[in-house]
């Protein structure tokens, strides 16, 4: 995604940044204004983000709001919650996928369904972009503890080089 988007800022670096921040946390830009879900951000707290002055983020904006592509994709986003630091004191289990190759079909499925077969049931499962995340990794949130008999399993599957589980 970040890759067709990008080219718009080829000759404005930080508005990228700004952009790109955007996209990472997933928030909207409405009506010349950035927000997270129905929230209103100042532009300072999002150039504070990015690591850029504030005018920087008002040409964002500006360029995002002028650019239909651009626009189209800015104007749906919406922000996630991960559950993982919440998932310990809820009693679930987080698990963290770090995969061989982020862009290998079928990860997010083997791993499922080695969760599933074991009778768990899947609260959230998010998977980072490979072109936003340096590190990209699939984030299983579970109803229930894993047992520790089924991390092997969970390692086997295709694609998987580690795993984490909180």
């Amino acid at each position: 995604m970040w890759g067709s988007l990008s080219k718009h800022f080829g000759r404005y670096p930080s508005q990228g940044r700004v952009a790109k921040l955007l996209l990472e946390y997933g928030l909207k830009v409405s009506g010349g204004s950035v927000y997270c879900g129905e929230v209103e951000l100042a532009d300072t707290a999002v150039a504070r983000a990015a690591g850029v002055d504030r005018r920087i983020v008002r040409s964002a904006i500006e360029t995002i709001e002028a650019s239909d592509e651009l626009n189209q994709v800015f104007s749906r986003l919406r922000p996630t919650a991960l559950l993982n630091d919440v998932a310990p004191i809820m009693g679930w289990s987080a698990i963290e996928i770090i995969p061989v190759d982020a862009q290998m079909p079928g990860i997010l499925a083997d791993v499922a369904g080695v969760i599933a077969n074991a009778g768990i049931s899947i609260r959230q499962a998010i998977v980072d972009d490979p072109e936003l995340s340096e590190e990209p990794r699939l984030h299983v949130i579970t109803e229930s503890p894993v047992p520790p008999g089924l991390i092997p399993a969970i390692r086997t599957c295709r694609g998987v080089k580690s795993i984490l589980i909180y």
